[in-house]
């Protein structure tokens, strides 16, 4: 299944992408699911959205013209993988990391896959990461990496878009990552019975060129692996994302650099999950 949220920002009501030009109104059917949630994901709402879909009196909505949102409700948190892509981490000039690097986005950052990226009025040096992120579908704690993908709610593409002055000059980099409109997710979240996470095609590309190009293969740790590292002594809840990493060729590493400016065009996504087009503002 492909969930989505659609209508006016922040009035999203979920879908079911169908494929053929409708949205299923998930709502509309089941008025007890609010949004796609913790709740939704932690009380067996994926195995409801199967019976919707047989539901004779379902009722549906032309998909054209009408906006998506982030296809996954406020998460309690955004997990991200830094230098997950051997090349990323050597055009940063970063050391091949021995385990995950991880950092946060805020909640308040999330996007829909095709609203505008705002620059903030200290922007200098903005550019986009093109990654896979993983949502987490029940409790983890502790997991087992032989067990981690029991935990799997879906899968969608993310832009880790980044203030790279601002990163570098606080010390930390939550806040050149968090600005309004710096996390746009979607369009989709794809269930795993659709996908998997060990062969898909990630890209990115600004202005219609294509800048980043490889595969989930390439990461250095898998999204198994990561589910584990992270649970080891952080409880994952339902709902919650881990992004896992930008490959190589994004637009402040490059020379001379490709950065957002307004009026670009900016596009990212992974095969299998759709894309993201976004202007930037």
């Amino acid at each position: 299944m492909k969930l989505v949220r659609f209508g006016e920002k922040g009035k999203e009501r979920p879908g079911i992408w169908m494929g053929d030009g409708r949205i299923l109104d998930v709502r509309a059917l089941a008025f007890h699911i609010e949004d796609y949630n913790e709740f939704f994901f932690a009380n067996h709402g994926l195995e409801q959205m199967k019976l919707l879909l047989e539901d004779p009196i379902a009722k549906f909505v032309d998909a054209a013209g009408v906006r998506l949102g982030p296809p996954i409700a406020r998460p309690s948190k955004i997990i991200c993988v830094g230098a997950n892509y051997a090349d990323h981490a050597k055009e940063f000039g970063h050391a091949v990391p021995s385990e995950p690097i991880l950092f946060s986005k805020a909640t308040s950052a999330i996007n829909g896959p095709f609203d505008p990226i705002v620059l903030p009025d200290e922007a200098e040096v903005v550019d986009g990461e093109a990654e896979l992120a993983v949502v987490i579908g029940k409790t983890a704690s502790k997991v087992r990496r032989e067990d981690a993908l029991d935990h799997v709610a879906g899968y969608m593409a993310l832009n880790d878009v980044t203030e790279r002055v601002v990163q570098k000059a606080n010390g930390q980099w939550f806040r050149g990552k968090g600005f309004d409109t710096f996390c746009p997710m979607g369009p989709f979240l794809v269930t795993p019975d659709e996908v998997a996470p060990d062969n898909l095609r990630v890209w990115g590309k600004h202005n219609g060129v294509e800048l980043q190009n490889a595969n989930s293969a390439d990461m250095m740790f898998d999204v198994p692996f990561l589910i584990e590292y992270v649970s080891l002594g952080m409880t994952l809840f339902p709902g919650d994302v881990i992004s896992t990493g930008t490959p190589s060729g994004i637009g402040s590493a490059r020379d001379p650099s490709v950065l957002m400016r307004e009026g670009d065009v900016i596009e990212i996504g992974v095969e299998g999950l759709g894309a993201q087009r976004s202007e930037v503002v």
